[in-house]
């Protein structure tokens, strides 16, 4: 599957995952539920998995944890927040800078309407 059309799978997964559940669950919840919907789908999913934080010279300096890694492609980060903020997007770019992943999705359920952003690198 080319990364567009991967995407475009996450992007609507999500919704369709939003429409179900609607606000006001834990962000657990969304996560759980959207990994269970992408792998029914046929794709790779990982939960909480660990991606290094690679320095300019190419050391590990620490790690963090993807909320959903798909098809070992797209950065998913999740956020069950009644808005989203820059602080949110900057944490999406840092991920995939520091990770050397070019692609990034950022989905916030905790709204009324569903929120998503694709980031690329």
């Amino acid at each position: 599957m080319n990364t567009q059309k991967l995407i475009d799978t996450i992007r609507q997964t999500g919704y369709e995952t939003h429409v179900y559940f609607k606000n006001g669950y834990l962000e657990k919840v969304y996560e759980n539920s959207l990994a269970n919907r992408l792998r029914k789908k046929g794709l790779k999913v990982r939960q909480q998995h660990p991606l290094n934080v690679i320095d300019e010279d190419g050391n590990v300096v620490g790690e963090y944890f993807a909320d959903l890694f798909v098809e070992n492609s797209v950065i998913v980060e999740l956020k069950a927040l009644k808005n989203l903020n820059e602080n949110h997007s900057a944490q999406v770019l840092s991920y995939l800078k520091t990770s050397q992943i070019k692609h990034g999705m950022l989905m916030n359920f905790g709204a009324a309407k569903f929120e998503v952003k694709k980031y690329i690198l």
